[in-house]
């Protein structure tokens, strides 16, 4: 890492004023963007950001204009070095910032997997796009990621990204777009690469045609390659159609020949998170460890 780069990093390291109750003071967030947002940003009227924030709540954040990742890192005794990036749900209009972004860091971090959760800009700015925006702030959180490596005790050759309905779409974007250039660099992070080394798309939300869940049938922006990470997902069959979408997904991880599995419960929904409930799926979680364990995602490099 060049020493200019550590220095900006160190630089743009700031604790958010706005963060809600239920962030610890002790995890640092940093500013994806401390120079300003890429130039093609779409602004939100002032009169509609006011409405926005009124109806804010600790569980629902409903207005970002500043976004950020909210840093948890491993416990020194449990780190392996494996990293994700945690993007919650919320439709690309709010984000579950608790139920689907701090509370899974902290299940990560007794895996020894250290994460971040990524605050990106909602509500949508272009309704005929609405990953565009939200897909920048996860390319670069990927770069800063990477960046940070060896500040954080992480290899930054396992560095993945989960997400939340919403944001199980937008981890599709960032593990199938990313040698799309979304924004001009901003500085040396900005070198590193934006694919995430695993995917983990959880209860993954408008994979069909026009951003539709309600029929079997994947969209052209889903674009699997050989060049696709491997993947884990969860979902279930009485969620919409969006089980269905993960089987057909999954044929087409086949035919690429990536290594990929998936979960389709019977029954739980949509926006569960991993709060425990008495249905199957509601230890989804604990698959995925599984599953990291066995791709050696989470295992200590010999010393």
């Amino acid at each position: 890492m060049s020493k200019l780069f550590r220095f900006a990093c160190i630089a743009s390291l700031v604790i958010s004023t706005t963060a809600t109750a239920a962030d610890n003071a002790d995890k640092p967030v940093i500013k994806l963007w401390p120079h300003g947002l890429p130039q093609d940003a779409k602004p939100i009227p002032a009169a509609r950001v006011a409405s926005l924030e009124a109806r804010q709540t600790v569980e629902r954040i409903t207005y970002v204009a500043e976004p950020t990742v909210t840093v948890y890192r491993a416990p020194a005794a449990k780190a392996n070095g494996c990293g994700v990036v945690i993007c919650p749900g919320g439709g690309y209009n709010i984000l579950a910032w608790p139920k689907e972004g701090l509370e899974v860091a902290e299940w990560f971090n007794s895996i020894g997997v250290t994460a971040v959760v990524l605050k990106y800009r909602v509500p949508r700015r272009d309704p005929a796009r609405p990953h565009w925006e939200p897909l920048q702030d996860a390319q670069r959180a990927i770069r800063i990621f990477r960046g940070n490596a060896d500040a954080w005790n992480v290899d930054p050759n396992r560095i993945g990204i989960l997400g939340f309905s919403a944001g199980g779409h937008l981890a599709f974007m960032a593990g199938t777009h990313f040698a799309e250039k979304t924004y001009d660099p901003v500085d040396d992070a900005d070198e590193r690469s934006a694919r995430p080394d695993f995917l983990c798309p959880i209860y993954a939300a408008y994979l069909g045609n026009d951003y539709k869940d309600n029929r079997a049938e994947i969209g052209s922006l889903v674009r699997i390659t050989k060049q696709t990470p491997p993947t884990f997902m969860a979902v279930t069959l009485d969620d919409t159609f969006r089980g269905v979408q993960a089987g057909m997904i999954l044929a087409k991880f086949k035919g690429a020949g990536v290594p990929a599995e998936a979960h389709i419960y019977a029954n739980g929904g949509h926006g569960y998170g991993i709060r425990p409930s008495d249905n199957p799926v509601s230890k989804w979680h604990l698959r995925l460890g599984e599953w990291m364990t066995a791709r050696k995602l989470t295992a200590k490099p010999a010393q």
